[in-house]
């Protein structure tokens, strides 16, 4: 029996469905998580993202999960996507400066550079420290879409390359993962990291 997944539900993470879908595509059993009760039902958890850092934090304390989730996600394997990866962070810049989840020592701050932004498009991933989650994903490419980075010195499992700025692509540190890009929309290489999620 898959153990399950809990899917943060925080209003504003607006691709709630598709990383159910995926997942399940991948083979994981998936609750939707809105609660504390619901929270401690669950295994394993994905943090997803779309939207700003300040009003991710704020719908996080409105629903009573922030306090819950620092703690869950200190024992529980946890995946961060997109601006869900973000908000693992200790400090955002966007619209103002704003206190995240605090459980990795970084910032996030705009992308500085000479290119379009937001960064939107497939991109390959440059895979630093090797780990469980990005295995056999390592010439794949993954689709992005966003205009701020993590910005982290100790935990970078992955980079990638936009126009000769190098910003980190995926996290790593004990139970905890997160990605900048989103598997959701990427295709078989997205539902493959999902599966790597699943047998962790």
């Amino acid at each position: 029996m898959n153990s399950a997944i809990g899917l943060i539900n925080y209003g504003i993470a607006g691709n709630i469905h598709s990383i159910k879908k995926a997942i399940e595509r991948a083979g994981g059993a998936v609750q939707i998580v809105s609660n504390q009760q619901e929270l401690s039902n669950v295994d394993k958890i994905v943090i997803p993202g779309v939207g700003s850092f300040k009003d991710a934090m704020k719908e996080l304390e409105n629903s009573g999960l922030l306090e819950p989730l620092k703690k869950a996600i200190q024992v529980k394997p946890t995946l961060g996507v997109c601006l869900g990866m973000q908000i693992l962070s200790t400090l955002g810049f966007e619209y103002g400066k704003t206190n995240g989840l605090g459980v990795i020592t970084a910032e996030v701050k705009p992308m500085l550079v000479d290119a379009k932004i937001p960064h939107m498009r497939f991109n390959g991933i440059e895979v630093i420290r090797p780990n469980q989650l990005l295995n056999g994903l390592e010439n794949e490419e993954f689709y992005f879409m966003h205009s701020y980075e993590v910005v982290n010195y100790t935990d970078i499992a992955a980079l990638t390359d936009y126009a000769g700025h190098k910003f980190i692509s995926a996290i790593h540190k004990n139970n905890l993962y997160g990605v900048q890009f989103h598997p959701e929309k990427s295709r078989e290489a997205g539902i493959k990291l999902f599966r790597n999620f699943i047998d962790l």
